[in-house]
């Protein structure tokens, strides 16, 4: 929660769970966190700070369609403002679900807010390129369904390429797009709100940098050095962050 109240001093408009930097920091790989983990995280997020949280809520948390809604408005329950619900299968033979299904899932989670009352917007998620599939024309075949299905905002992680971004905005048109930038690229922000971006979103980035950092400073300690801490924060500046 630490980091979250820290985004918040810097000035960030929103905060964005990651299902990969809540596994890791419990010690698991990303994909196995259970629905009442997520749902205790999810509930110390959004009380961290006043900001809205969006919740990576992945397939829904349900073995068919039909058991979405109540894991969604259990996660309605907990304060977020946004979840997004996504077509991955985790099945490595065919990764992504079929279309019919994918649509089912999300129709049920449209619902379950819409009985809810509560104003938390429906996000998306095309996985194709995510998962190594990087065919641009079903994804944008997805996206607009999924806009038609009702939801908020859409976005296809793994899309990098300026005229893949531009194809998405222009196929959901007006419903906003999100980008996910989880690496460095050329790209500025100016230059993908140029693109008609209207939401960046960062994924696991910062959480695989703070494993990055842990890394590089374990490395010299196992070699008998210490200079890996060189790049530590100041106990004394953590300490005034969270008074």
């Amino acid at each position: 929660m630490g980091s979250a109240r820290y985004l918040a001093v810097q000035g960030f408009a929103a905060l964005a769970t990651t299902s990969a930097g809540c596994a890791w920091s419990e010690g698991r790989p990303d994909g196995v966190v259970s629905l009442q983990a997520t749902l205790d995280h999810l509930r110390l997020l959004v009380a961290a700070t006043p900001l809205p949280v969006n919740a990576d809520f992945g397939d829904g948390f349900g073995n068919t369609p039909e058991t979405v809604p109540e894991a969604v408005s259990a996660a309605v329950d907990t304060g977020v403002a946004a979840l997004s619900i996504e077509d991955a299968s985790g099945d490595d033979a065919a990764p992504v679900r079929s279309l019919d299904d994918a649509l089912a899932r999300l129709q049920a989670a449209r619902a379950a807010i819409d009985r809810s009352g509560a104003e938390v917007l429906l996000v998306a998620r095309a996985e194709n390129f995510f998962v190594g599939i990087p065919d641009l024309d079903d994804t944008l075949r997805r996206l607009r369904a999924f806009a038609a299905a009702g939801a908020d905002v859409l976005y296809a992680p793994g899309i990098v390429e300026a005229s893949q971004i531009a194809a998405v905005v222009a196929a959901v048109a007006p419903k906003p797009v999100n980008l996910l930038v989880g690496a460095p690229t050329s790209l500025t922000l100016p230059a993908i709100a140029a693109l008609g971006v209207r939401r960046v979103s960062l994924g696991g980035a910062l959480a695989r940098a703070a494993w990055g950092g842990l890394m590089q400073a374990v490395q010299p300690l196992q070699q008998g050095r210490f200079d890996g801490l060189q790049g530590a924060a100041p106990g004394a500046a953590l300490n005034a962050l969270f008074r």
